[in-house]
């Protein structure tokens, strides 16, 4: 068994659709001010177009993306996230679970669950969260963090009853044999974002891995590569975040880039090789950056 699998997150696709005044009421006007007054200048598209084509010449067998491809919820941005998300690949090939950003108000909601339902669809054929996919006998478990909040908040939560619906599929994969990958947008360890940011059920996640235990678990939200990990039953699970996929300011933790796992092995004995590839010195071409220590 062999699956080469690309982690990408947080591309927050521009330009930002222009909004109707009755669209900026709450907290959509807050991240509007915040978009047009720099965050547009930090989410590069072109950027984001050569980490794609040099993500798809690598011919992973799967894509994960970990959410935020929108950036206030628009009923306008939609079409075009979908159209983004289509050129990753097909929905059998690449993964969704959405982000804070993705679900930013309420209204946004029902077309957060129609949008992007082929690529949250689980191989029986239901859509939702959590949801099972099982790709060259690994098991890719998605959850949604993705809540509507209050201005200046951008926290997750999954929530007991999903929590306790994933803990079924990790036990299910585990029996079978299959090798456990859990997407999440939100760092889902205690302490793994700021106050505010963070998932507000990080301890049921912890004490869900530190019960059935998983092999990978992959998650954006923060906009930089990070390598942590949760105790599980026989060994530490790593847990690693990757960096904006469209980002072009900031530390070189920070630019976008994406991370590309090699994944063999058993459950009892998993081989898992991770290294960075993104935006070299100069911020033209893409390569690859470092190796991700597990």
């Amino acid at each position: 068994m062999s699956l080469l699998l690309a982690h990408l997150s947080d591309a927050h696709i521009g330009p930002l659709p222009r909004p109707q005044k009755r669209e900026l009421l709450g907290k959509r006007l807050t991240g509007y001010l915040n978009w047009t007054r720099g965050r547009h200048l930090v989410h590069d598209m072109e950027a984001l177009r050569r980490l794609v084509a040099d993500l798809k010449a690598q011919r992973p067998g799967h894509v994960a993306m970990t959410g935020d491809i929108l950036n206030i919820g628009l009923k306008a941005e939609f079409p075009p996230a979908r159209s983004w998300l289509e050129t990753l690949g097909s929905p059998d090939d690449v993964s969704f679970v959405p982000g804070n950003h993705d679900a930013y108000v309420r209204s946004a909601l029902p077309y957060l669950a129609s949008t992007f339902a082929p690529w949250t669809t689980s191989d029986s054929g239901i859509a939702g969260f959590p949801y099972l996919r099982v790709r060259e006998a690994v098991a890719l478990i998605g959850l949604s963090s993705a809540i509507p909040t209050a201005p200046l908040f951008a926290s997750g939560r999954a929530g007991a009853a999903q929590l306790a619906a994933a803990a079924d599929l990790l036990r299910e994969a585990g029996r079978d044999g299959l090798i456990r990958v859990v997407l999440i947008h939100h760092p889902p360890d205690p302490g793994g974002a700021k106050f505010g940011r963070g998932l507000s059920d990080a301890a049921a996640f912890a004490a869900l891995i530190r019960r059935l235990g998983a092999e990978l678990v992959l998650h954006g939200h923060n906009h930089k590569l990070s390598v942590r990990h949760l105790p599980g039953p026989a060994r530490q699970v790593p847990v690693i975040g990757v960096a904006s996929a469209s980002a072009v300011h900031g530390l070189a933790e920070n630019r976008a880039s994406y991370n590309l796992f090699k994944i063999e092995g058993s459950p009892k004995s998993p081989q898992i090789r991770g290294q960075v590839r993104g935006l070299l010195p100069g911020g033209r071409e893409v390569g690859e950056l470092r190796p991700i220590a597990l």
